[in-house]
């Protein structure tokens, strides 16, 4: 039984001694294939396909404009205007609709058609304390936030105009 067991650790000893020289040379033949292929050509393409395709597919609207500089970088202009230059401005979301109703359907009804955190449904009952406000109340809660609402319902980049048209839309019922 020794006998075979030596034998048996024999034989694998060199199965794997030969293994461990094939990736070996496996390694050095691919580091010399690859080198011969790549020699002196800079990859800045695939650089820049990656760079592209680790760019984040959209970007918050903060207010500024982002203008591309003529090499390449970014450069933020602030919307006031300084030393007599035109006035730049930036639209709201959704291209700075006025919709209330679309505006609604998008930020504001999942949580007001279902009464998440309290929001108030568009039911006349809902809203008959909250009209004591007037709508400029509302409009101001709304920019503001209120309990557990966020500011602009938790879209920044919506503008005062939108928001007013929002809670227009919401409580033309309810006047």
């Amino acid at each position: 039984m020794k006998d075979q067991d030596s034998i048996f650790f024999k034989n694998f000893s060199i199965l794997l001694g030969a293994l461990v020289g094939l990736t070996i040379i496996l390694i050095v033949v691919g580091y010399l294939v690859h080198n011969s292929l790549f020699a002196g050509k800079e990859t800045v393409t695939d650089r820049n396909a990656i760079e592209q395709a680790l760019e984040p597919v959209a970007k918050v609207n903060t207010g500024e404009v982002i203008e591309e500089s003529s090499d390449g970088g970014d450069n933020t202009a602030d919307t006031q205007t300084n030393n007599n230059q035109a006035e730049v401005q930036v639209a709201g979301a959704f291209d700075g609709s006025l919709d209330g109703a679309m505006i609604y359907q998008n930020v504001c009804f999942a949580c007001h058609a279902t009464g998440a955190a309290n929001a108030p449904k568009l039911e006349a009952t809902a809203w008959t304390d909250r009209m004591e406000k007037g709508v400029d109340g509302l409009v101001t809660s709304a920019i503001n936030g209120l309990g557990a609402m966020p500011p602009k319902g938790g879209r920044p980049d919506l503008t005062d105009e939108q928001m007013k048209a929002v809670v227009e839309f919401m409580v033309k019922d309810f006047q």
